[in-house]
């Protein structure tokens, strides 16, 4: 029975949601102008009152696992309006080209790894793929930074490297100016790619070189979203806990055929799948036993054959990007 103390109730919980610093009923995906919004990089100082720590702060000062319904209603609504936008951008794409990249939010700018990844996004986002990645720092912002500069020169690319080395981890003070100063410097509206962070992981900043971002207050979905929507492959790149969900998540993905296919799961880097983190031997032997089925595995140092395995699979996938969508 509807009451007044209903109709009371409602109110406040209306009252609560216009109080809150993002839209409950936000219906696109972010950008980077949205997301830092009040932020100059000319001044560092602004981060901390832009749009994007707003929300961040105000995400931990409700709690991280809220116990105010009002709250929790508030950022199911938000999350529900980016998932539909996220749906609306993927069904305007190949789904095949959607490339994934995992890895360390840790991986330092100046690091080897992180170089290839940049290089590597760069010809795959060149060759019409379009790549996909947490959206953080590390692995992810080389996957962006590398889809951005897809129609620069190589030394134009090291120019940007050299940049934003200054600032190695997104612990280091001028790691969001840098990545904006490039930004400024190669401009380009030609190239898109696709960041799902998440506030639950907040004080990882999300890269702004990522022309799309969907970010979302449940990290749950975020992952699903993730592993879900690199259809045409995900490649793995050294990382620690994270990436090792990531993994095992999407290789029950192709395990089961959850979409009607098994996707590549390329991993790059044979020293770290199989001393460091080792892996890949042990899906390997998985698969070899038959406790898991259909998952297409490559170890590889080499960028090149990275590309041709995800080229190969483009050409023997017999599905139909129409087939899929986000529900």
């Amino acid at each position: 029975m509807i009451t007044n103390a209903n109709f009371s109730n409602v109110g406040k919980l209306v009252e609560y949601m216009h109080g809150v610093p993002y839209d409950v009923s936000h219906t696109r995906l972010y950008n980077a102008d949205e997301l830092y919004e009040g932020y100059d990089p000319k001044r560092p100082e602004t981060f901390d009152e832009c749009f994007d720590t707003k929300i961040y702060r105000h995400y931990l000062e409700t709690g991280k696992q809220t116990n105010d319904i009002r709250e929790s209603m508030a950022r199911t609504l938000h999350d529900h309006g980016v998932y539909v936008a996220l749906g609306e951008f993927i069904r305007e794409h190949d789904y095949l080209r959607c490339i994934g990249v995992m890895g360390g939010h840790g991986l330092l700018r100046t690091d080897r790894m992180y170089r290839e990844i940049v290089f590597l996004s760069k010809r795959l986002t060149k060759m019409g793929f379009y790549m996909l990645s947490g959206g953080g720092p590390g692995a992810m912002e080389a996957t962006h930074l590398g889809a951005w500069m897809a129609d620069r020169h190589d030394d134009e690319v090291e120019d940007a490297l050299h940049t934003m080395e200054k600032a190695p981890s997104f612990r280091c003070s001028g790691w969001l100016e840098t990545a904006f100063e490039v930004m400024q410097k190669y401009p380009q509206t030609k190239y898109e790619s696709l960041g799902i962070p998440t506030w639950l992981y907040g004080h990882e900043p999300s890269t702004p070189l990522a022309t799309h971002i969907a970010k979302f207050f449940d990290n749950s979905i975020r992952e699903n979203c993730i592993l879900t929507l690199a259809f045409g492959g995900i490649i793995y790149t050294p990382g620690s806990a994270g990436t090792m969900q990531e993994i095992f998540q999407d290789a029950v993905q192709n395990h089961y055929l959850s979409f009607g296919f098994s996707s590549p799961m390329i991993f790059l880097g044979s020293h770290f799948w199989t001393e460091e983190m080792p892996t890949y031997p042990l899906l390997k032997t998985l698969m070899d036993n038959g406790k898991y089925k259909n998952l297409r595995l490559t170890l590889t140092d080499d960028p090149e054959e990275v590309m041709q395995e995800l080229i190969k699979f483009q050409h023997s996938a017999n599905v139909h990007p129409e087939d899929f969508c986000l529900h």
